[in-house]
Parts: C-alpha cells; sequence; structure tokens
C-alpha cells in the first residue's frame, strides 16, 4: 500500500509540473518519506511494467535518415533520402488532376463522409484493376480477377503476407525478395510469420541486373515458393529485367511451379507508360500464373500521406475467386475494418474520368521525363569533373531510385561534410535533384570518391 501511493504521489507530482505555467509559485507536494528513502533497485521492482521484456526495435533507416535530415538547417543540404517526387524547385508536387479530382469532390452536394464496403471504392478498385492488367485483360473478362482496397502498397503487401501465410501451398513455402529490396518488405513477411529468404539480383560490379544469379537462384530453390518480384522501377536499384529476361524469369517460375507475388509502386512513374510499366505483370497472366499483385498510388498519383492502394488477386478458375475475396475480405475488416475513402474518391474520380485520366497520363510522362533528364545530367556532371570510375549505370537505371554503388564510408562522409542524404547502401532519389542542387551534388561525390 505504502508503494502505492508512492507512485501515486509521482504520478500527481507530474501532472501538477506539466500543466502548472512556468510564473507558477504553486509548489510539487512534497514526496512521500517512504518514497524518497528507497533505494533505485526498490523503485524499479515496485514500478515493474509488464512491457519490460519488450525488446528495442532496429531502427528504420529511412526514417532515421529523415529525422537527421530535417534537423539539419545547413543551407546547403540536399535531401536524396526521401522516396516522394519534387519539382525543380524542389517541392512536393501536387498533380493538376489530384486537384481537379478534389475540386469535384467538394462541390458534390451528395458528398459524404460515410464508410466505404468492406471491399473498398468500386471506382479505384475498378479502375486500378485494368490499369494493372489492362482494360481488355482476359482474367477480368473470365471473372478470376478480385480487387480489393488497401492501406498503399505497404498495406497490400501485408494483407498478402497474412493471407499467403494462411493458405499458401505448400504450408513450408518461404517468401523469396531480391537482394537487395524494400527496406519494409523482409519486416512485413517476417511480421506475419514466413521464413524469408533472398535470391540474387544486383552485380554489385556493374551495378546492373545479375540476371543468370538471379535464375539460377529461383531454380535451386525448392519448388512452390512465393517469390516477391518487383513489377517495374526496382526499389531501391533501379534496375529492371528486359522484356525477354522477364520471359527468362516466368520459365524458371513455371518450371518449379513458385508463387508470383508481384509489387508495383510505380506503374506509369518509371518509364511514362502505363502500359509498358505493367509489361511483366501481364505477361505472367497471359502466361497462366495465379498471383497476387500489391499497387500503390503514392507515387504516381502524389497520394503518399492518403494511403490509397489495392491488391489484387487472379485465380486460375474463377470457381474459387468467391472463397479468395471472401477471405481478404476477412482480412480487411480484421485490420482495418474498412479502408479510408478520402484519397479512394481522387483516385477513383481520376481513373473513372477519361478527361483527367489523359491529363494523370501525360503527368506521368512529365515526371518520369524530368528524372531521366536528372539521371543524364548527374552522369554528365561526374563524366565532366573526371570523377573516377564508371558512371553509366547512373542513366541506365530507371524510375525514382539509382543505386550509386558509394559505399557506407562515403555516404556518411557526403553526410557529416556536405549535409547530403542518402540511405546507407548508396541509393539516391533523383527526383530530389535539381537544377539548383545538382552541382553541388555532383561536386560533393566527385571529391569524396577521390578520397580513396
Amino acid at each position: 500500500m505504502e508503494a502505492n501511493s508512492s507512485v501515486a504521489a509521482l504520478r500527481l507530482q507530474g501532472i501538477l509540473t506539466h500543466l502548472s505555467p512556468p510564473s507558477s509559485t504553486i509548489p510539487p507536494p512534497p514526496l512521500p518519506l517512504s518514497l524518497s528513502t528507497l533505494s533505485s533497485q526498490q523503485i524499479n521492482i515496485n514500478m515493474s511494467s509488464y512491457f519490460a521484456n519488450v525488446p528495442q526495435a532496429p531502427a528504420d533507416g529511412i526514417l532515421k535518415l529523415s529525422v537527421l535530415s530535417r534537423a539539419d538547417t545547413n543551407s546547403t543540404k540536399v535531401d536524396l533520402g526521401v522516396g516522394a517526387y519534387r519539382d525543380d524547385s524542389g517541392k512536393p508536387w501536387v498533380l493538376p488532376v489530384v486537384r481537379k479530382a478534389e475540386q469535384q469532390l467538394a462541390a458534390d452536394p451528395q458528398a459524404n463522409h460515410e464508410y466505404l464496403g468492406v471491399g473498398g471504392l468500386p471506382a479505384l478498385t475498378q479502375g486500378a484493376q485494368k490499369l494493372i492488367f489492362g482494360a481488355d485483360s482476359e482474367a477480368i473478362k473470365q471473372q478470376r480477377v478480385y480487387s480489393i482496397q488497401t492501406i498503399s502498397g505497404t498495406g497490400a503487401n501485408m494483407v498478402a503476407a497474412v493471407f499467403l501465410k494462411q493458405f499458401k501451398q505448400p504450408a513450408d513455402a518461404a517468401v523469396y525478395i531480391s537482394k537487395p529490396t524494400w527496406g519494409n518488405h523482409r519486416s512485413i513477411f517476417e511480421t506475419a510469420g514466413h521464413v524469408v529468404r533472398e535470391y540474387r539480383y544486383c552485380n554489385y560490379t556493374t551495378l546492373g541486373l545479375d540476371i543468370q544469379g538471379m535464375l539460377d537462384d529461383l531454380r535451386a530453390a525448392p519448388r512452390g515458393q512465393i517469390i516477391l518480384l518487383h513489377a517495374c522501377a526496382h526499389n531501391p536499384t533501379g534496375i529492371d529485367p528486359t522484356t525477354e529476361q522477364w520471359q527468362q524469369i516466368a520459365d524458371v517460375m513455371q518450371e518449379r511451379s513458385h508463387f508470383p507475388l508481384f509489387d508495383c509502386a510505380y506503374q506509369g512513374f518509371a518509364t511514362g507508360d502505363v502500359t509498358r510499366d505493367a509489361y511483366a505483370i501481364r505477361l505472367f497472366v497471359s502466361r497462366g500464373f495465379e498471383l497476387l499483385v500489391a499497387q500503390s498510388f503514392a507515387k504516381n498519383m502524389g497520394l503518399y500521406g492518403e494511403r490509397t492502394g489495392c491488391l489484387h488477386a487472379v485465380t486460375a478458375l474463377p470457381e474459387v475467386l468467391p472463397q479468395v475475396s471472401s477471405q481478404l475480405n476477412r482480412l480487411s475488416r480484421a485490420t482495418i475494418s474498412t479502408a479510408p475513402a478520402y484519397g479512394a474518391k481522387i483516385a477513383g474520380t481520376v481513373l473513372q474520368d477519361a478527361e483527367l485520366y489523359e491529363e494523370w497520363l501525360g503527368s506521368m510522362e512529365m515526371m518520369s521525363r524530368r528524372i531521366k533528364k536528372m539521371r543524364d545530367l548527374l552522369r554528365d556532371k561526374l563524366v565532366a569533373l573526371g570523377t573516377p570510375g564508371s558512371w553509366d549505370h547512373v542513366s541506365q537505371q530507371i524510375g525514382m531510385f539509382s543505386f550509386t554503388g558509394l559505399s557506407k564510408k562515403k555516404v556518411d562522409r557526403l553526410r557529416e561534410e556536405y549535409h547530403l542524404y542518402m540511405t546507407d547502401d548508396g541509393r539516391i532519389s533523383v527526383a530530389g535533384l535539381n537544377s539548383g542542387n545538382i552541382d553541388y551534388v555532383a561536386k560533393a561525390i566527385d571529391v569524396v570518391v577521390r578520397s580513396d
């Protein structure tokens, strides 16, 4: 009883201290004598926590980098870590079609904030389905596709992870991720209870695709494994297979009865062409694969904070689709109840309005073109400076990110001496480059590379 009263007194003291203004002369209540005489060991025992055995989670590298960057007030700072599009002034860009869709929604007298259905907003899910698989998709026509709204691409990956953990065949199948991959992939699938393994992807000498290593690892994996594939604009490398290489990958996966799980976060944003960026997914569907696709509208529609995405399931037979959809709906209901409406309404409006859709395609092409221009400029400036090594990979890679090949030691020096922020593996967000900072970035990289 004495220890409990002492804890209560501590809490009261903290509350009064928090609520009292700085000028307050009201003294806090004195600590009970019994508490003031307790040893620290006794206090720890009496105040032990239910959560005392919870270990500290490892820091998320990208989130940690964002914190460091935001705290840096140096005028020369360049943040190349954030995975978000920036215009040539270094500012976030709200797509004009998004503004127009928002205006339409605001002007609608029937607009409300009611819950969406458990599967999400049909305008979004149906439009997203056609975007991924094509408006003329045989799988859609044959009613072999089910699409459910998710909390962006991360939520789609998590729903897929939990679904596959419950229903994968064989039950001991592992999830294979590329080496390297998006930092959250391993965490998502391990959190869902999967064994996670890697297949070779990046050739760290050429900074291109290690296609032979990838194929060999897929062949060597036990039959029926779950293979996580980046549909386009691979994160973090920016290295994508060619159409011929995708066919080789499909061949091996078919031979080994592997199950494809595509993560598609950059459709239309990678090459500027939504059809070209969906090539791999449509190839696998045409080859008769059953598969899942995680889709995000964060990058290509700029709906980062609205968390708008979908998970698509393609089955071999329409007869099993009701079972699959029922389980996906159950998982969604158990985790988020219903999906958020606002971003879905924006994306659904753009996808269903022919005029807005065409304008959106143009915006994606423009964003893709600006990023490609920055890639070429960075390579050209490094070549002009005579920076040691080959920099062709910077312009040959694709999408938002470039795998520079810079070591962690060089990355640390760039951050500490030049206030230039990138992930520890040397990945940069090319969208963070602009005409005002690219000379500074190139010169900083040149100095650091020469220091060896």
